[in-house]
């Protein structure tokens, strides 16, 4: 029976490239996607640049640009490099969008209307001299637990407490120096415990995957507090109906993005949104593949959300684990942090592709690119076991037969249609997800082929001319093994697969299989796929890794007469060097702390920064900061900290990272 499905993945930030890592999941939903096509079904796959919030505003504005144009930039890079990996996207969009505006907004008339929307004031500092309210990363003061000196408000680097900003002892804004006002201001808040008992059900339903289910259990325990899903301005993003001067907190427009892309799409192609998200849709599945760490977003905000404003829920949510290389996380370092872009510039995407396939399963597992293996694997399996049986075949039929197979296959006929009954189990393996396991069924059949080559040895056949009836037959049974196997690899090797139709004068049709290419003519064989040699993949690992340039953002403004001086003398104590982050990484346990291990040229530093409220970790790798190189190591409950990195605030937010200019090198000091 044919299906309708719509398929979505994450939706990558619009502030950096996109690279390996990203990759897995579009690839893991593209191999799905291209799989559920190939069995005639009606599959939509849609995404969209997620292109709000404070670091894309920020961003735009150290680079002197619009938040416009720099979204604008981002969207063609990443289609770009989405393209050369072969992600088969029908429409790639936007969250800045119409579309978005308008089902963003109201969904939350939807909410508010039934009672789900909470507005209440908070008190938060303010900055009087600045003339805004102060997150509590922009407030520095001493630790009330260990009196460790310029702490952010909200937690310690030293100790790693966290409090309250009206705990910290001599409170300071971080952007004027100021003292900070306490002020009220009113917010929005989304009352998940609404849904409480419908979400312990849902996600329990065999929506999840039972790990990630479980795990979202242990949000129940203390009871599901209201989400604020308001910013105060300024702030690039949508802006709250009949609230000015509010916008909506970056996530809680970019889920409602897949329905903007799916009405954009729709619009465009002539069918009924509703089909796809209306509370009555009949027939279609609705299918999420994400990332392990945004699984709460997606299992509890998103289904509360659809739920509450009166759209259907999705059929399907598959998170996936994150990417290692040679067992390690992504490290610029180690240059292993490769960006999509930095690939395409050295290997062929298509054994990329292959690799991912071959270490994913359907559960939230992280994998591993062993580049070694990576390369092993590839020339074995596609070169050696599959792409050489064309090779080997072809010249003979060119040769002796015209470019003309066989009439028939004779006694080799139940041996191939043995081959093609492995279809069904490959096909379950695709659709539970399962890749590796399908990779490996795969392989099995083309050790079968490549054994009745050896068994038929059509070297020696094509000696004895009273044996070319022979050859003719053998030959056209491994061209059709060959067609088999490029076939049931055709959701992961698009590329390999066209290539190989042409060469075949026959199309990609998994049912057709069971009628094999008979009195068929066939193009000269020309190379389908190379071997991959170390020297790419050395290459690979030695070009500096693509990574956005975003230009030094100024220091904060001078701070209060009242505030301490020092002499110049003093300040000649302090050791600033330039420092390469080769690493950086959430911190278990705390909330807004970075691990960061820092390449100074002739030796590495691990500190801990407060940045996690403004950067995620994997576009830091490879970005030049600048660090205190001679402050005392400070023991903390999650490591040494071995320095400190300087950042800086202003009205427009922060914390930013310092960047010095380009041609610095680690180790160079600061003057």
């Amino acid at each position: 029976m044919k299906r309708r499905l719509l398929v979505t993945s994450a939706l990558p930030y619009a502030n950096g490239p996109i690279h390996l890592g990203h990759l897995v999941e579009y690839v893991q939903t593209d191999i799905w996607v291209r799989y559920h096509r190939l069995r005639g079904h009606d599959c939509v796959y849609v995404c969209a640049d997620d292109a709000h919030g404070t670091p894309i505003m920020l961003r735009a504005q150290s680079e002197g640009i619009a938040p416009e144009a720099l979204i604008g930039r981002m969207h063609a890079e990443h289609l770009r490099d989405f393209t050369g990996f072969g992600i088969g996207f029908d429409l790639y969009y936007s969250t800045h969008s119409p579309e978005n505006i308008e089902i963003s907004q109201e969904i939350y008339r939807r909410l508010r209307a039934a009672g789900h929307i909470r507005v209440r004031e908070i008190e938060q500092a303010y900055d009087a001299v600045a003339g805004i309210f102060l997150p509590d990363r922009f407030i520095r003061g001493t630790c009330p637990r260990c009196g460790a000196a310029d702490q952010y408000g909200d937690s310690c680097e030293a100790c790693g407490a966290t409090y309250s900003p009206t705990d910290l002892i001599n409170p300071v804004s971080a952007v004027s120096g100021a003292v900070p006002e306490r002020r009220h201001s009113e917010h929005y808040f989304f009352r998940l415990a609404d849904f409480t008992a419908f979400l312990q059900s849902w996600i329990h339903s065999g929506v999840l995957q039972e790990e990630v289910a479980k795990k979202l259990d242990e949000w129940f325990g203390a009871g599901l507090s209201d989400w604020d899903i308001s910013r105060d301005a300024p702030y690039f993003g949508i802006e709250i109906p009949d609230a000015p001067g509010k916008f909506f907190y970056v996530w809680l427009d970019a889920l409602p993005g897949y329905m903007a892309a799916t009405r954009k799409w729709c619009a465009d192609h002539g069918r009924d949104f509703a089909d796809y998200w209306g509370a009555a849709a009949q027939g279609t599945e609705v299918y999420h593949f994400i990332g392990k760490d945004i699984i709460y977003f997606h299992g509890l905000f998103w289904p509360a959300m659809l739920k509450g404003a009166g759209y259907r829920l999705p059929t399907g949510v598959f998170a996936h684990g994150h990417l290692t290389v040679n067992g390690a996380k992504m490290s610029k370092s180690r240059g292993t942090s490769i960006t999509a872009g930095q690939y395409l510039g050295h290997l062929n995407p298509e054994y990329l592709r292959y690799y991912i396939a071959a270490k994913l399963n359907s559960h939230v597992e992280d994998i591993d690119l062993n580049l070694e293996d990576f390369q092993q694997r590839v020339n074995s399996d596609l070169v050696g076991k599959v792409v050489n049986l064309a090779s080997r075949a072809a010249g003979f039929i060119q040769r002796h037969f015209g470019g003309r197979l066989a009439a028939d296959l004779a006694e080799d006929q139940t041996f191939y249609q043995s081959l093609c009954q492995r279809r069904e189990e490959i096909g379950q393996a695709y659709a539970e997800r399962e890749y590796g396991r399908a990779m490996r069924e795969i392989m099995a059949v083309a050790d079968e082929v490549n054994a009745y080559v050896d068994r038929n040895a059509p070297w020696l056949l094509a000696k004895d001319t009273q044996r070319h009836a022979d050859l003719h037959r053998v030959s056209t049974v491994i061209l059709n093994g060959f067609r088999l196997l490029v076939t049931l690899l055709s959701p992961v090797l698009p590329r390999l697969t066209a290539d190989a139709m042409t060469f075949l004068q026959s199309r990609n049709d998994w049912e057709g299989l069971d009628q094999p290419l008979l009195n068929h003519s066939i193009q000269p064989y020309q190379h389908l796929l190379q071997r991959m040699e170390k020297t790419q993949v050395d290459a690979l690992i030695q070009t500096p890794t693509e990574s956005p340039q975003t230009p030094a953002t100024p220091a904060p403004a001078p701070r209060s007469e009242a505030s301490p001086t020092l002499s110049i003398e003093d300040f000649a104590k302090v050791d600033l060097r330039i420092a390469r982050i080769a690493a950086a990484e959430a911190v278990e346990g705390a909330d807004k702390l970075l691990k960061l291990t820092l390449d100074l040229g002739d030796e590495t530093r691990t500190v801990f920064a407060g940045i996690k409220s403004a950067y995620p970790p994997e576009p830091l790798v490879g970005r030049l900061t600048v660090m205190v190189a001679n402050l005392a190591p400070r023991k903390m409950r999650f490591g040494l900290s071995e320095g400190m990195v300087l950042a800086a605030s202003g009205p427009a937010g922060g914390p930013f990272l310092l960047a010095p200019d380009s041609g610095a090198q680690p180790g160079m000091r600061v003057k």
